[in-house]
């Protein structure tokens, strides 16, 4: 025995002594271990299984840990139970600054030869130069798909050394290099087909020869057609690639069952508490931007939904596929979908999933509801006492354990890495030592069928094909289990692999007449992916009395041209309760692209499409010009209150012809009381052009302006409509409200529409000086380029008044970007003596108390000090005893101007309110004092360069064809013509400042403590 198996052996021995204190109550009374280890012994490998709390029924294994592997990614487990892992040792340096190494990463084979449970063995598959950081490992056969934007590559061991002998392209092309976000794993489905999926970076698909990648419908892969995250299916060579799903965030694992259901997760905005998981509905779209301009979830739009987490998925529009289970924040990775015998009973026939944001593995079951699905959350495996406890995939063994990849670090998302000499492995399962496998057979049926059977994905592959490669030689057994098994979900993949055989369509019509309906089912997707008679299929199911039955045939009219299919939508939309969200979300995949025939057909069939409230959701949901009359009823409704007819306001988004103009024109027409909600909400959904050559649209236009002057409401429209003529009303506007939000945006659309040249010369009169003081305010909130220029100018050009230089110097520092023109004018000793004391003063005012501590060196006679906290460690923050409640008023008087908790605070940075339980205390440390390493996705810190020359920085949070949204610290958001933009420039740095240096140690001990207590519940 090596001394590594030796070492593993005692740990596998102490993974049994702890199992039972692990899940006993008296961890919890004791406070969990940490009362009796260090920092550094917490998180040695050999006190690992101390932290974690395992669900009852089941025991958990050490298998393989450092120096064996490090930061492991992904996994997968073949069929003799050796466990391929990629690693990650060089990831994101540009970012963390970590070092990195020069052979590349690792694509590493552990195995555990005597069957004890400890992968005494460990070797390197393969390493280069051009792997680094790969997020997807999928084992086939000799053949090894590994998953790296911008590539996808298939490595081959051909003489069975579990070495490497070549490999080759699958894909390329793909964005999100060196990104969470971009080309995710791989996995074998039961249909012979492989399913994979890539987050919001990864954008596009191009073959190995370099070719844009078709999907089912001919037309490329790309943002043309595809909004952000997709899913996809193709044949194991690549081929016929269909793009099943769209408008994820970073949909990590695509988890698929023996009926070809599809699960995965999707991570939110950091802070939001929206992350998700999702039963994947074919050619549905989930509603992380806007599917008609791509705007993001939070730009103001009609029909905004009440609550953030659901608001981040557009959940209110019709179009969007609803979420199975929204599990509030996180950083969710690996899933699989266990169908072995193992496990307790709980977590069979359910999705096992990894969410490392907070440390555990856990299960949701699932139970059918109506078209849809509803789950609950059920707890695998934890890092109660161990909040370094990162898991980042799960599979299942052959012998039907799950085997859990740790990524083990003190942090996790926004690219940031703690660690990079960690990582475990462990495996779970009811008892531990005794992990060995059967013995497959491929070569004979009866062999490879008892391999189809098993709950792990190579040996089902495996088993699969060499079923298909037996053809008639197999058929006899297959249509034993098809016809006889008691297992349905045994009898759904003899099914797969019979129907997918030469001459296999006859399976489909006894498919779609069994009485299990997750069997009608798998015949009616068979029937798809053959190309076969799935009108006929339909035709048969139409009357069916499962719902799910009857999502799948609507699913299965999607750009169907046959003359039957609308008549048979028209049946299917009539069986609609008015409730299920599923089955209406099904019935728009079907119609979609010819609703103009589908929704003929079912006004045909139900006479009155106004009737109910299930009529009115077929309307709402439809795409076609025949509906904007019956719109147009139901939005002006006076019998229906207010807020449910905003939804049939909101529908007119989702159709783009001229006739939808031509209907709310005619609705401000017939508003003969000129009721202003109707107005305001009918020209935000106009479009400029239309307004202008209308002289109805014109006058309530002008109306509006009128009655709504001084409100929100009037600053949005002359935004959005450029009403120059306003221009003397919104100067006003800034000066009487000076100190109101609403001056300050006055004040920059009044230079948005080109009257910046007006402004200046205003401040120059010497006639109002007391106008031109009011006008330093709002020029000093916004903190955008073009007003923090006019300040400076003020500040050090005598041309202007005094008293007003003296004000434009008070004001100068009170935005974030205001702050950095002053600090880097004191820094080049541009400032003139008489506006210094008024500058460093007006500091006070601003966002960042540490630059007025700083500013107070360039005073006269200052001495220079020395910062506590500049070059600080972690361990000497952690050692000082800290208060939580002091830590809270210091995050008030710091923090709170970019992030909020609980509701509290500046909506700029993530929001921090569930921090505490993704962190721990090593981890943020760093995220305070060193932010730039670890930048959330989506607050990357962003330059705009305008073309009239003048450049700012700032976070973009929604982009669409025509404008672009950027937020500046405060929260303040500024809506950008990208006409007028000449560049923008992602830099690789935080918004976040060095606030920790002009803290105290105490003052940043305190607040590390109070972060480290925000926590869920």
């Amino acid at each position: 025995m090596n001394a590594r198996h030796q070492l593993l052996a005692l740990l596998s021995i102490f993974t049994i002594v702890t199992y039972t204190s692990c899940t006993s109550a008296d961890t919890e009374k004791k406070g969990g271990f940490t009362d009796t280890l260090t920092e550094q012994q917490i998180h040695l490998s050999g006190n690992a299984l101390r932290g974690l709390v395992i669900a009852d029924g089941l025991r958990v294994q050490m298998m393989a840990s450092e120096p064996a592997i490090k930061n492991p990614t992904d996994i997968d487990v073949d069929d003799r139970g050796r466990i391929y892992v990629t690693e990650a040792y060089n990831y994101r340096p540009e970012s963390n600054g970590n070092p990195t190494n020069p052979a590349g990463d690792r694509i590493m084979i552990l195995e555990d030869k005597d069957g004890d449970g400890i992968a005494e063995t460990s070797k390197i598959y393969y390493q280069g130069p051009e792997i680094n950081a790969p997020l997807g490992v999928c084992v086939l056969g000799n053949r090894v798909i590994v998953s790296q934007s911008p590539y996808v590559w298939a490595f081959y061991d051909d003489n069975g050394d579990d070495k490497a002998d070549r490999k080759e392209i699958i894909f390329q092309g793909i964005s999100g290099i060196q990104h969470d976000h971009g080309m995710h794993t791989f996995s074998a489905g039961p249909d012979g087909k492989l399913y994979f999926n890539f987050g919001n970076e990864g954008k596009t698909l191009r073959d190995k020869n370099n070719k844009p990648v078709l999907d089912q419908d001919g037309d490329s892969i790309s943002p043309k057609k595809y909004k952000m995250g997709m899913v996809f299916r193709c044949e194991p060579d690549g081929s016929h690639v269909e793009c099943l799903g769209n408008n994820f965030r970073n949909n990590y694992e695509v988890a698929t069952d023996s009926y070809a259901n599809m699960w995965q997760s999707d991570n939110d905005d950091d802070g939001n508490r929206g992350v998700r998981i999702n039963y994947v509905m074919d050619y549905g779209n989930y509603g992380y931007t806007d599917e008609m301009t791509g705007a993001s979830w939070s730009s103001p739009r009609t029909n905004m939904e009440d609550s953030i987490p659901l608001r981040h998925w557009h959940l209110n529009d019709p179009g969007v596929v609803p979420n199975l289970l929204q599990t509030g924040s996180g950083s969710p990775t690996g899933m699989v979908f266990y169908e072995g015998s193992l496990l307790p009973e709980k977590f069979r026939n359910q999705m096992i999933h990894c969410e490392p944001g907070h440390n555990v593995v856990r299960s949701y079951p699932v139970k059918k509801d109506g078209a849809g699905y509803t789950a609950a959350i059920e707890n695998i495996l934890s890092g109660e006492h161990d909040q370094w406890f990162r898991p980042a995939d799960v599979c299942v063994a052959p012998d039907g354990s799950l085997i859990v990849a740790d990524w083990y670090d003190p942090g996790v998302g926004g690219h940031g890495a703690g660690d990079q000499q960690k990582g475990r492995i462990y495996r779970i399962a009811p008892d531990t030592g005794n992990y060995k496998m059967p013995k497959f057979d491929y070569t004979t049926v009866k062999g490879a069928i008892t391999a189809l059977e098993n709950p792990n994905k190579a040996v089902q592959y495996n088993a699969w094909h060499a079923l298909h490669n037996m053809a008639q030689q197999a058929v006899p057994d297959l249509e034993e289990v098809w016809k006889s098994n008691s297992n349905s979900r045994m009898r759904a993949r003899a099914f797969w692999v019979l129907v997918k055989m030469p001459g296999g369509e006859k399976y489909i019509a006894d498919a779609i007449n069994q009485h299990d309906a997750d069997l009608r089912i798998v015949g009616l997707r068979a029937a798809r992916q053959l190309h076969a008679n799935v009108i006929g299929a339909v035709q048969q199911l139409i009357n069916d009395k499962d719902p799910q039955v009857l999502r799948e045939c609507a699913i299965a009219l999607h750009f169907n041209k046959s003359p039957e299919a609308a008549g048979l939508w028209a049946t299917l939309a009539s069986k609609y309760d008015g409730r299920d969200r599923w089955y209406l979300e099904a019935l728009g995949i079907g119609a979609d692209k010819q609703w103009d025939r589908f929704f003929d057909a079912f006004v045909q069939k139900v006479k009155d499409p106004l009737q109910n409230n299930a009529t009115r959701d077929i309307v709402w949901r439809a795409r076609t010009d025949k509906t904007l009359p019956l719109l147009k009823k139901l939005a002006t409704d006076q019998a229906a209150d207010w807020k449910s007819r905003q939804r049939y306001f909101r529908a007119f988004d989702f159709n783009t012809s001229k006739e939808k103009s031509k209907v709310l024109l005619s609705m401000l027409s017939d508003n003969k009381s000129n009721d202003p909600d109707l107005n305001i909400l009918l020209l935000h959904h106009l479009d400029a052009k239309e307004v202008k050559n209308s002289a109805v649209a014109n006058a309530a236009l002008s109306d509006v302006l009128v009655k709504e002057y001084g409100t929100p409401a009037y600053v949005q429209l002359v935004t959005q409509y450029q009403v120059k003529s306003e221009a003397p009303k919104l100067l006003q506007l800034a000066v009487d409200k000076s100190i109101a939000p609403i001056g300050s945006e006055a004040l920059q659309l009044y230079m948005q529409l080109g009257n910046s040249p007006k402004l200046k010369d205003l401040l120059k009169s010497k006639g109002d000086t007391a106008k031109s003081i009011k006008l330093v305010e709002p020029l000093g909130t916004a903190g955008n380029g073009p007003a923090v220029a006019i300040l400076q100018d003020l500040v050090l050009s005598p041309a202007y008044p005094t008293a007003v230089r003296m004000a434009a110097a008070a004001d100068f520092g009170k935005s974030w970007s205001g702050n950095e023109w002053v600090m880097n004018l004191l820094k080049s000793n541009s400032v003139p003596e008489n506006m210094k004391v008024p500058l460093i003063e007006g500091l006070k005012k601003g966002m960042r108390p540490d630059m007025y501590e700083r500013a107070q060196a360039y005073l006269p006679g200052a001495e220079k000090k020395t910062s506590e906290t500049k070059n600080i460690t972690a361990n000497e923050i952690l050692s000082v005893k800290a208060v939580a409640a002091n830590g809270k008023r210091v995050f008030r008087q710091n923090c709170m101007v970019c992030h909020s908790v609980k509701g509290e605070g500046k909506d700029f940075g993530p929001k921090l309110t569930e921090i505490g339980d993704k962190l721990p205390k090593e981890a943020l440390f760093e995220a305070v004092t060193s932010p730039s390493k670890s930048v959330g996705f989506g607050y990357e810190t962003s330059e705009i360069t305008m073309k009239d020359g003048s450049s700012f920085e700032g976070i973009i949070s929604s982009k669409t064809e025509n404008d672009l949204d950027v937020k500046f610290p405060g929260g303040t958001i500024q809506k950008f013509k990208r006409a007028d933009i000449k560049s923008t420039k992602t830099i690789e740095k935080s918004m976040m400042p060095d606030l920790h240096e002009a803290m105290k140690k105490q003052e940043l001990a305190d607040l590390i403590e109070y972060l480290s207590t925000l926590k869920k519940g």
